[in-house]
């Protein structure tokens, strides 16, 4: 609770799902907050399976909220651990599972006096149909400043490597002897 016409605490309000995009978005939020000064708000998002309407017409969605729930939080804390380890982020930090949808509960906890942090992963047209982005969401309607985090290039390798051995396709060697050609000896 804030009392009135106190200057709220600065905060760096970051969106957490645990995809490579949002350990990139963890990661620069916390060399943002360290940068401000600020309190850093890493932020879970989750809606059941299926969305909220089909929540509603089932019974069995009443019980299986506090499981859902609990896997969000796991999630949340392996992905804090993976990316600080013991260390921490080295600034004050408040780390939050919420229920709803992603987009609108970042914008709303990041509200006016925060910044926002997001992962923009690149998507194809499918996914981008069948689930809108969140990023482009908080770009359009936060009320704070917002940061885009574009993907790592070695995001786009991995899924590469991946998709060879879905396929089981052989690995192209000429990449990889151009690879050790390029590091220097006793390196």
């Amino acid at each position: 609770m804030s009392v009135s016409g106190a200057i709220p605490a600065p905060r760096v309000v970051v969106g957490v799902s645990g995809s490579l995009g949002s350990v990139a978005a963890l990661c620069r939020a916390a060399g943002e907050a360290r940068l401000r000064g600020a309190e850093l708000w890493p932020v879970l998002a989750w809606e059941p399976p299926g969305g909220e309407l089909a929540a509603r017409r089932s019974p069995a969605a009443a019980v299986m909220a506090g499981e859902w729930q609990r896997l969000a939080r796991e999630r949340l804390v392996t992905a804090l651990a993976e990316t600080f380890g013991g260390d921490g982020p080295g600034s004050p930090m408040t780390a939050l599972v919420v229920r709803g949808d992603p987009g609108r509960a970042l914008v709303e906890i990041a509200g006016r006096d925060g910044v926002l942090v997001v992962g923009a992963g690149r998507r194809g047209r499918l996914c981008r149909a069948l689930r809108p982005s969140v990023s482009r969401y908080c770009l359009a309607r936060a009320a704070c400043p917002v940061l885009a985090v574009p993907p790592s290039p070695l995001e786009a390798e991995l899924r590469t490597a991946h998709r060879r051995n879905v396929l089981r396709l052989r690995l192209d060697l000429r990449r990889v002897r151009e690879g050790v050609e390029t590091v220097p000896p006793g390196a």
